[in-house]
């Protein structure tokens, strides 16, 4: 077991025993990206009480996200980093059905603890945004349980040079009380 595989699986045993201060769901996140960047994230999610857009077959709702990731790269020079993040995320779901199909967006903040991914790659700031678009399909009891797929990338927004930035594809699981 690498590592990376290893400080993935003590950071969410930790995430697991913290407690819930209104948590209403919690998720895992595995991925890959440039620069052969591994990444594991773990969030916890606080629903919103808002339907928007309710007249037909789908509605748009949303929750807040706050996530805790490490990153790692294997390029040359390639180094291991921390990712915290908060987005308000939009998820159009299908009326009437607990589980289902939805399809999801979001942009959001993230501080960096490292601005050098590897010899290549330099976010220029610690400070970057993160904006995804994804889908998933909910199911079980009530449809507490998800399982999604997400493309992401984070830069800094040209607010310092250089812009390098990072694209991910993430698989997500998550459970919601």
């Amino acid at each position: 077991m690498s590592r990376f595989t290893l400080s993935a699986l003590m950071l969410a045993l930790l995430w697991a025993q913290a407690p819930t201060y209104a948590a209403d769901g919690y998720a895992i996140e595995l991925g890959n990206g440039d620069d052969k960047t591994s990444l594991a994230r773990i969030h916890a999610q606080w629903k919103w009480d808002k339907k928007w857009f309710a007249e037909g077959d789908w509605y748009l709702t949303g929750y807040w996200e706050a996530t805790l990731g490490r990153w790692h790269s294997q390029d040359p020079g390639g180094k291991s980093l921390w990712d915290i993040g908060l987005s308000p995320v939009f998820r159009m779901k299908q009326h009437h059905q607990e589980a289902g199909l939805y399809f999801e967006g979001a942009i959001g903040g993230h501080l960096l603890s490292e601005t050098r991914m590897n010899n290549r790659r330099i976010f220029g700031s610690s400070y970057n945004f993160g904006d995804h678009i994804g889908f998933g399909y909910t199911f079980g009891d009530k449809g507490r349980y998800d399982l999604g797929y997400r493309l992401q990338h984070l830069s800094n927004a040209n607010i310092k040079a250089p812009n390098d930035g990072i694209n991910f594809h993430e698989i997500r699981f998550g459970y919601t009380y």
